[in-house]
This record gives structure tokens, sequence and C-alpha cells, in this order.
């Protein structure tokens, strides 16, 4: 049976796996080993590894292109960052995750790059930036406010401009959008979040279009000693396995609740586009006590692992200033619906 010929559900599952023959392991073996014997494809660990070998070729049929896996989603965003000539111009949203914020406008104030902050909902503007673009970095759903591009669009016009495209994927994963399929050169992972969804590793993930791309990536690794362990990559093959399970378990929560949320007279906005697993609501009151009340939701940073999260993001120094001060992320995790809703209801009385 065709691989590609399978449903994405299925492939998650199948996909990685020892060849099946007498003997050999189901799952992919854990590898720890620093050097291997010479003339093969291995040679040194911070090249490469049969571990996270298997763990890219099940995130390279998910996504549909070429998977290189970094020590976690910083390590992942730079290497894209250090393919940049100096003076390339960058378009990326004015709203995005913080580690990427901040490392984009240091490129900038560094005279490394050119960048251009956008609303990523702002297709209009976007549009018109492109001709003196080399860039486009995009994220949808953006962290935190939950906005949404038009991706089809910025990537085929970004396309036909010769604007290399690069997507964070992190919030919809390949459950729910498929950048490569639309074009994207590039798509971002923050492995550590859905992906793996066990709060218990740190990874980052580039799936490229172009095979030659995955190569210069290869090397950024290597040169940027970005490898990630053996044990991680284990962790997160055997996370990514349910992915969809837990993806649309967490997915239905967040539906339910995020109607609920956005009725109650404690929550002056509800931000959730409909679908996925993270909402964010802006309260009437203090949202650091409310989120110090809760006793099933875990108060921390991270998201989209099996257990329910919230934290108010500004209380992060670096955290970007379009974040309203009251604003709480909510990462939904697989538990009872009811015993969340009735969780949040009480600590939002303490506001």
């Amino acid at each position: 049976m065709d691989a590609k010929d399978l449903d994405p559900s299925t492939r998650v599952v199948s996909s990685g796996r020892p060849e099946a023959r007498p003997d050999n392991p189901v799952n992919a073996p854990i590898v720890p080993a620093s050097t291997f014997h010479a003339g093969g494809r291995l040679e040194y660990g911070r090249e490469n590894n049969p571990t996270a070998a298997a763990l890219e070729v099940a995130l390279g049929e998910l996504d549909g292109g070429e998977a290189i896996v970094f020590s976690s989603g910083m390590a992942a965003a730079n290497a894209l960052m250090d393919l940049w000539p100096v003076g390339t111009c960058v378009i990326a949203p004015n709203t995005a995750y913080t580690g990427v914020a901040v490392r984009l406008r240091e490129l900038h104030e560094r005279g490394h790059i050119e960048l251009t902050h956008c609303k990523i909902t702002d297709t209009e503007l976007i549009l018109s930036l492109l001709p003196q673009s080399q860039v486009l970095w995009i994220e949808s759903p953006t962290n935190p406010l939950l906005e949404v591009a038009e991706l089809e669009v910025l990537i085929s016009h970004a396309g036909t401009h010769g604007v290399t495209t690069i997507v964070d994927n992190t919030f919809a994963s390949p459950v729910r959008q498929k950048p490569i399929a639309m074009g994207a050169d590039f798509v971002l992972h923050s492995v550590t979040k859905i992906l793996s969804g066990h709060s218990d590793l740190l990874m980052g993930a580039v799936i490229a279009r172009q095979h030659v791309d995955w190569e210069k990536l290869q090397v950024r690794r290597v040169l940027l000693g970005a490898m990630p362990s053996a044990f991680d990559c284990y962790l997160a093959l055997r996370g990514l396995r349910t992915l969809f399970v837990r993806y649309e378990k967490s997915e239905a929560n967040a539906i339910a609740i995020a109607a609920t949320l956005a009725a109650h007279p404690g929550v002056s906005r509800c931000r959730y586009p409909g679908w996925g697993t993270i909402a964010s609501i802006e309260i009437d009151g203090n949202a650091d006590r409310v989120c110090e009340s809760t006793r099933l939701w875990t108060y921390a940073t991270s998201l989209g692992g099996v257990e329910s999260l919230l934290e108010r993001r500004r209380r992060w120094p670096r955290e970007s200033d379009t974040v309203p001060e009251n604003l709480i992320r909510l990462s939904f995790g697989i538990e009872n619906p009811d015993d969340l809703w009735a969780d949040l209801d009480q600590a939002l009385s303490h506001r």
C-alpha cells in the first residue's frame, strides 16, 4: 500500500517505522551513540542519528516535504534566519511568538536584515510590499492574538514575486493546515508543543519543499550545534503517533468552552478562530489572580500538551506591546470539558 494513499491520521501512526521483518522492533529504537563506524551516512552524532531520521520521515510525510529536526523551536527558526544574506528584506507579523519576534528585531537592529512589521490579516498591505521583499514570515494563527492569515493568497502571490515563504504552523499543526501543499517554501514547528504533546521535551522542526533547501538546513544544524538528542526524538515520535486523537479532543474542548467564555460577564473579549486548541481571553479584572486561582488548569507557559495550561502573556518582559496586559492564553488539553469549565468559572470569580 502506497503511503501517499493513506489518510494523514493513518500515516502519522505508520510512518518512520523500522522495516517489517522477523525480530525487528515495531518502534524506532533509541540509539544513544555519539559516533558511528566510518563509511556510512551517519559518522557523528552532531550530524545525524537513526532515531532522529525516523522522526524526520514521519514529519516529512505528514507535512508533505523534507523534514529536519532541531534541538528547539528557536534553533529551527535561527537556522532559517541563518540562510539569509545581509540586506534581506523580511516581512513579518507585528504580533508573533516572542522569541522569533525578538530575534528578528535583533537582526534588523544589527543591520543584517530590513524588517517590516505588518498585521498578518492585512492582506492588501502585505501584497503591496512583496515586490520589494525577499522573505515573508507568516504565523497563523498568531501567538497569542489568534489572528488568521489568508494563507493561500499570501503564499501564491509571494511565489509570483519570488519571495521565500516561511509559515510557522505550530498552532494549527498538519491536522488543520498544510502550507507546503499551498506552495510555501518552509514550514516551521515547535515540536515541543502540539506535535509531541506531553510537555516533556524541547524540539523544533523545519519542513522544506525542496530537497536542496533541506541539505542547506542540515549544514546549518551541524554548524550551529542544534542536533536534538536520540531520547528526545524517541519521545517526540511516540507523541506524534497520537497527534490526531489528541488534537481532536483538545479542539472539541476549546470549541465548547470558548463559546461559554465569550458570554461570561468577566471576559471582555474571547479570541478564538472557531478551530484549533488555543484561545485567548481578556479579563475585566486581575488576570494574574485568575491564573493563580485555578485548581485543574496549570498556570504555566507553553502549550499543546495533554494537560490544560493558561498564563497571562504580558508577564514576560519581551512580549509584544500589541498584546493586552489583561490577556490570558488558554491551551486546551484532553480533560473532561465540564471539569475544565468549572475550574475556569470559579477562577474568574476571583478576578
